[in-house]
């Protein structure tokens, strides 16, 4: 039996479209997605490291022997380092009288920036910049007491 005024065509020719153009926009919007994430050779410059600070204070050898029990016996203390084996200068910028800033590293820890005339810490401080080398003291007026200079140039 033939089937005699059939149709073919919808009555609502814009479903089919718009479905069309929904999933082309998809597929468009993952491509982009993929393209955008594609590795590169070139990463750019390395994002800096956060600081790490240990401005803890030293423990006192007695109070820790008192606190496990150890009493009042005689407790062996470390010796300090000397000065100059704590204190190490990494740079100078040296522009004119009084003006000079140093790049100095204490106890190893990463390097600060120093005016002339700023305590370094307790009992040190920044005397007078040259361009090789810093002097350190107790104060201003007193004598030098300790005299850094930078390591020579590296060819």
């Amino acid at each position: 039996m033939i089937i005699a005024n059939m149709q073919l065509t919808t009555s609502k020719p814009w479903m089919p479209r718009l479905s069309a153009f929904v999933l082309a926009l998809l597929l468009a919007a993952t491509v982009v997605f993929w393209i955008m994430r594609w590795p590169t050779s070139d990463n750019g410059p390395a994002l800096p490291l956060p600081e790490v600070r240990d401005e803890l204070p030293a423990a006192n050898a007695t109070v820790v022997a008192r606190l496990l029990g150890q009493g009042d016996a005689a407790i062996e203390t470390t010796a300090q380092p000397d000065a100059a084996s704590r204190f190490r200068l990494t740079g100078i910028i040296a522009s004119g009288k009084g003006r000079g800033v140093a790049l100095v590293s204490i106890d190893g820890k990463p390097p600060k920036p120093y005016h002339e005339g700023s305590k370094l810490e307790e009992g040190w401080m920044l005397q007078s910049v040259e361009p090789r080398r810093i002097a350190l003291a107790t104060d201003a007026k007193a004598p030098v007491g300790l005299l850094l200079e930078l390591p020579p140039k590296q060819p």
